[in-house]
């Protein structure tokens, strides 16, 4: 080394020495009794005296410190580096790198909150196969779909737990799927997606069916009953939930939630019903569009074809019971004639129209011949109870006999 290159390290090591919050006491302490705890102490306060006003030549100074301090024996040296050093974006990677390497007590600080680590560093984290690890990984305030799916691979209860819990998390449908065919019987795992923020609608009905059949065992266990009743029970409650699903989601999602209600043959005439009749527009005509087999585009012309023949097509296309026609075409005449919008309105609109609806619905019920279940009608009445007062106007009042309606 030149003079004057070992002259710019010592003014930068002065300099450097000069902004940590290390008095001379602390300095002949450490040199004096270089025990782990002092080294621990020292670490803490060098890593937190790391920052952006730190010049080339002290950020190098502290950075020799680091890796010196990196390869100390003490774990309790290294864990106080790492928790100073963990949120810091500036550190060098390959110091991050070293530190997420180190044993768990080290590493998990720079693992779940370093914004250094890559994510081909996390993937190589996860292969390790070590389990706090990978919790770690999948508490990060932000995780990549790419990481995320690699997590799911796992197959770990409470790697997967943590990271569907974890709103931060990107999480992509396959590997929502993934979660529900590998770990949906954890009690664990349902607990952590129930109380996720928000996960796609398919994946929620999904659930919901999980869910359901662990409900029909209790129910049949518990109370002996037979399995056809419990099994009537799970149907009406999961489409219940569907329906309520649905009216919260985008057209996308909930044309996902068709395509597989449809597929898993779930796509009952009752839950068609039921979504019309609490004004759910989208879940019908995708409903309709996917049990006729024809575009979205002509089933919504069809639908709402001014004459009713298209309807009428369109509704025997799909297989739908006749009786019920009559109920589909009031539910349609409604929709016309208030010329509600569900996606331009507020939650509160979307309420009030959809007492309107039933409201209509039930009070033609005897003369225009329409056959409800009884179930459905206790479904209908239930929906009514639990909605504000009707405020909207009615465009014909000759429509119906419920508020604003001529009896």
């Amino acid at each position: 080394m030149s003079r004057h290159a070992a002259t710019t390290k010592i003014t930068g090591f002065r300099r450097f020495m000069a902004k940590i919050p290390l008095t001379p006491a602390d300095v002949e302490r450490l040199l004096a009794n270089p025990s782990p705890e002092s080294r621990a102490e020292a670490a803490t306060r060098v890593g937190e005296s790391y920052g952006a006003d730190l010049g080339d030549a002290e950020r190098g100074i502290a950075e020799e410190i680091f890796r010196i301090m990196v390869k100390d024996a003490e774990a309790r040296v290294r864990q106080a580096l790492s928790e100073s050093l963990k949120d810091n974006p500036a550190i060098p990677h390959d110091l991050a790198l070293s530190l997420a390497e180190d044993v768990a007590e080290v590493a998990l600080p720079v693992i779940e909150f370093s914004d250094v680590l890559t994510d081909s560093d996390l993937l190589d984290i996860i292969a390790s196969n070590d389990e706090t690890k990978q919790v770690a990984v999948a508490s990060r305030p932000m995780v990549s779909e790419t990481i995320s799916s690699a997590l799911v691979d796992t197959e770990n209860e409470a790697v997967v737990s943590t990271l569907v819990a974890n709103d931060g998390a990107e999480i992509s449908r396959e590997s929502f799927d993934k979660v529900i065919d590998t770990l949906g019987a954890s009690e664990k795992v349902q607990t952590a997606l129930v109380r996720r923020t928000k996960v796609p609608v398919a994946i929620a009905e999904r659930l919901l069916s999980v869910v359901s059949d662990n409900l029909r065992d209790e129910l049949a266990a518990r109370h002996e009953m037979p399995g056809g009743m419990a099994d009537y029970l799970v149907l009406h409650s999961r489409e219940r939930a569907t329906v309520a699903l649905s009216q919260d989601s985008s057209a996308e999602d909930v044309g996902v939630l068709v395509r597989q209600l449809h597929g898993a043959d779930r796509l009952t005439p009752s839950i068609i019903l039921r979504a019309l009749c609490v004004g759910d527009m989208r879940f019908f005509e995708a409903a309709l569009s996917t049990m006729a087999d024809v575009p979205l585009v002509s089933a919504r012309k069809l639908i709402y074809d001014p004459g009713e023949l298209g309807l009428h097509r369109i509704y025997s296309a799909a297989g739908l019971p006749e009786p019920q026609f009559v109920a589909a075409r009031a539910a349609v005449r409604v929709v016309q004639e208030l010329e509600y919008d569900g996606i331009e309105n507020s939650a509160e609109d979307r309420e009030r129209f959809a007492r309107r609806m039933i409201e209509m619905i039930l009070t033609q019920y005897d003369e225009l011949g329409v056959e409800f279940e009884s179930d459905d009608l206790d479904y209908l009445i239930t929906k009514i109870d639990g909605l504000p007062p009707d405020h909207i106007e009615v465009l014909d009042p000759g429509l119906g006999n419920g508020p604003g309606g001529s009896s």
